[in-house]
């Protein structure tokens, strides 16, 4: 098998959540617990960090990442899903796996007479952890795929928990309301492992305190430590901060929602000083300012043209797109320019408080990602149209671009997202 034929084959073999929803979910940790004894415990071998969350957690790992590689750490980073290259799942040091050991891992684990049938997910999770161990990472951040108490990636024992925050995501199988939800994101709090929380008020906070007090552990609240002082806009890009962790800072990711990861990544460091993991304030300083040329990330708040201002960005509930789309209602009242919003949905998600978050001043243009469970936009656009917002239907992101770009002057701002996929797609 070549590289080529193995993808085709992790795609086609392996059910896929991010492809096709519903039917490719496996709660539970009773496959990952199997395929973790048959490789040897891969994740045995290395320090972990565990990242959970509903919005955040993707950039909370990647800034966390490049901040243990600018320390000098051999760093590993497993996040899903890709947007372009598969590899981008599984890197270190920035760097993604190598296609000879994708291809190597599948071709051992597909001759190796292993009974079950693990999810796309668990397998290439599998794959990360045996990539890390075999190329000896001396830590490895973790993102959690959905949940946390049930998700394939709780099997690990980290030296530290994070949680960004909670609002309402996968409802149909997390849990119909913010409590059920946490409840789940917290099941990664194991006994002796400290937790840092991004934000949590009421009965959420509530929710982590006593998990904590039922395993025995410490939960530290980074929006009432509250380590970042100062953040504020660069003109030219990324953010400005200060912090009694490390002093004055600037951070390459742009984004207001990127001040509150900020400030949970500051309290994570904070608790990994106290735990002993050695990082220096030059470290945070260049990991910070170098987050997407350290690691690759891509997709957030991402700049990809001035003229006219043209913005992706993967944020696809309603707390992702209520921040999006307050940052763009500033950007256009400065330039006083016209909205023009490419968005399209997978079919799985309830869209119609995410649709009531939209401003009606903007030109829409409506698409659908090239994967199984992308929303048809036919019944996307019927569906805007029963919100009162009347919007162009075409086949994929790129000619919802093209035409977007067409009708834009220099002061409008393009903006692309409401789906991981269909930002994938216009990337591509």
């Amino acid at each position: 098998m070549n590289y080529e034929n193995t993808l085709e084959w992790l795609y086609a073999q392996l059910p896929m959540f991010s492809r096709t929803g519903a039917a490719a979910y496996k709660p539970g940790l009773q496959t990952s617990q199997k395929l973790d004894s048959y490789f040897g415990h891969p994740h045995k071998k290395f320090k972990s960090i565990h990242v959970g969350g509903t919005n955040g957690k993707g950039s909370t790992s990647h800034m966390i990442s490049a901040i243990l590689q600018s320390q000098g750490y051999r760093t590993g980073l497993y996040t899903s899903p890709h947007l372009v290259d598969f590899r981008e799942r599984i890197r270190i040091d920035g760097k993604m796996i190598d296609k000879e050991a994708v291809v190597n891992f599948v071709k051992k684990f597909k001759e190796s007479g292993y009974e079950g049938h693990p999810s796309f997910f668990e397998l290439t999770m599998m794959m990360a952890f045996d990539w890390f161990a075999s190329q000896r990472v001396d830590y490895a951040v973790i993102e959690v795929g959905m949940g946390g108490r049930l998700d394939s990636t709780n099997i690990i024992s980290p030296e530290l928990a994070i949680i960004t925050n909670i609002s309402k995501d996968h409802t149909q199988f997390l849990g119909k309301n913010l409590v059920e939800i946490a409840r789940e994101k917290a099941g990664i709090i194991k006994s002796e492992v400290p937790c840092v929380v991004g934000e949590a008020e009421g009965e959420i906070k509530e929710v982590f305190e006593e998990r904590a007090s039922e395993v025995g552990t410490t939960v530290l609240f980074a929006d009432k430590l509250c380590p970042l002082q100062k953040c504020k806009s660069n003109p030219e890009g990324g953010l400005d901060c200060s912090s009694p962790i490390c002093g004055d800072f600037h951070c390459q990711l742009d984004g207001d929602y990127q001040k509150k990861n900020i400030n949970t990544v500051l309290t994570a460091l904070y608790e990994m000083r106290r735990i002993g993991i050695e990082i220096d304030d030059d470290a945070i300083k260049k990991g910070m300012e170098d987050v997407c040329g350290l690691t690759g990330l891509a997709g957030r708040w991402m700049k990809v043209a001035d003229k006219p201002l043209t913005i992706c960005d993967t944020g696809h509930n309603e707390a992702g797109i209520r921040y999006t789309m307050s940052q763009l209602d500033r950007i256009v009242k400065e330039t006083r320019g016209e909205k023009h919003i490419i968005i399209g949905f997978v079919a799985d998600k309830a869209i119609d408080d995410i649709i009531n978050l939209l401003p009606k001043d903007a030109r829409y243009y409506l698409t659908c990602a090239s994967i199984p469970r992308a929303l048809p936009v036919e019944d996307l656009k019927a569906k805007f149209i029963e919100h009162g917002i009347v919007g162009n239907a075409f086949v994929n992101p790129k000619e919802a671009f093209e035409a977007a770009r067409c009708n834009a002057t220099d002061k409008d701002v393009i903006y692309i997202g409401g789906s991981t996929f269909i930002v994938a797609d216009f990337l591509a």
